[in-house]
């Protein structure tokens, strides 16, 4: 309980107190005017009626905002509950929206690179070709410069 609940609990059991310590005044009956009439009646009575309707009154108010307070916070959670499901939805939808981006930028990337190691390999194949003609012509070449220098030797021999 609330330091202002109790202090208006204590008020109300020290006016109870009060009522039952002077309830023989309390009933006494005097004459009250009514405006247009008198009527004989405990004024004591009727304060301490009034200040009981009154209380009920306190007390039916109070009782209806703390439930509209309730069914308040109630709907709120249920809002907070609903744009949580939207956000986890949301977050979800990313999440699979990423992991297909993702998905294909792997795939765009492996074909760029299968299209790199074709294009390394045809170099290869091109650069191996030049080297073996290359070669081949440096064979021949050596080739033809010992045929000339194996003939220019028989020639000189017979």
């Amino acid at each position: 309980m609330s330091a202002r609940t109790l202090f208006a609990l204590l008020v109300l059991l020290l006016l109870v107190l009060f009522s039952w310590l002077n309830w023989g005044e309390i009933t006494k009956p005097t004459s009250l005017s009514l405006g247009l009439t008198r009527v004989e009646a405990p004024l004591g009575l009727v304060l301490v009626m009034a200040l009981g309707v009154v209380s009920l009154l306190y007390l039916i108010f109070t009782i209806g905002l703390e439930t509209a307070a309730l069914l308040e916070v109630r709907r709120y959670a249920r809002e907070l509950l609903h744009y949580k499901k939207l956000a986890e939805e949301a977050e979800q939808s990313r999440y699979t929206e990423l992991r297909g981006y993702l998905e294909a930028e792997f795939k765009r990337l492996a074909e760029a690179e299968k299209e790199e190691i074709r294009a390394l390999e045809a170099r290869l194949a091109e650069t191996l070709e030049k080297h073996g003609n290359t070669l081949a012509a440096y064979i021949g070449e050596l080739e033809d410069q010992l045929l000339r220098l194996l003939q220019g030797r028989g020639g000189e021999n017979t």
